[in-house]
């Protein structure tokens, strides 16, 4: 079953994109960071960013989940940063076919989105950190869309994206060409 993986810094709009494009997809929508051992919420909520050693058993469990939800009945959206190209290796071990979807927009917007949430344990002062260790997907390796745009825009554009890149997908598979 298709599994999507809604990426980006914080503040981008996952979790306000992710449930939405869950229901789109007539699927069902779960939170990355619900994932993260108790001592990465503590070490964030501290004001301190993870580094590899932290991200690797959230990025593990969650791996294991998309092995879970690919053999399942329903599409399932997942939110989760993915900043590296590495990390996103770790979450293809739980399904090949994994799809993402990249949300990108400028510092400015994002720190003003971070500003004015409420009740996240994720601190505005580590934006620059995740910034600073975004590695940003190549064009066969996620859809990006911009986030400058309503969130129900950006599910429109995502889920139009995914459709593009699913055809193209079966059609170099059966050998048809793009014309």
């Amino acid at each position: 079953m298709l599994v999507v993986v809604v990426m980006g810094v914080s503040g981008c709009g996952k979790s306000t994109v992710g449930p939405r494009l869950a229901t789109t997809l007539d699927g069902d929508y779960a939170e990355g960071d619900t994932f993260h051992p108790p001592a990465n919420v503590t070490k964030m909520k501290s004001g301190q960013a993870l580094d590899d050693t932290d991200r690797k058993p959230w990025l593990e469990a969650m791996a294991a989940a998309i092995a879970d939800w690919s053999r399942g009945p329903r599409p399932i959206v997942l939110s989760c940063s993915a900043l590296k190209r590495r990390y996103r290796d770790i979450l293809r071990t739980g399904s090949p076919g994994l799809r993402f979807v990249y949300l990108a927009g400028d510092k400015a917007l994002i720190a003003a989105r971070l500003a004015a949430r409420k009740g996240h344990f994720m601190p505005a002062t580590l934006l620059d950190s995740q910034l600073a260790a975004l590695e940003p997907p190549d064009a066969d390796e996620a859809v990006t869309v911009s986030i400058d745009q309503p969130p129900d825009a950006i599910v429109a554009q995502a889920v139009a994206k995914l459709n593009a890149m699913t055809s193209s997908s079966s059609r170099a598979q059966r050998g048809i060409s793009r014309e």
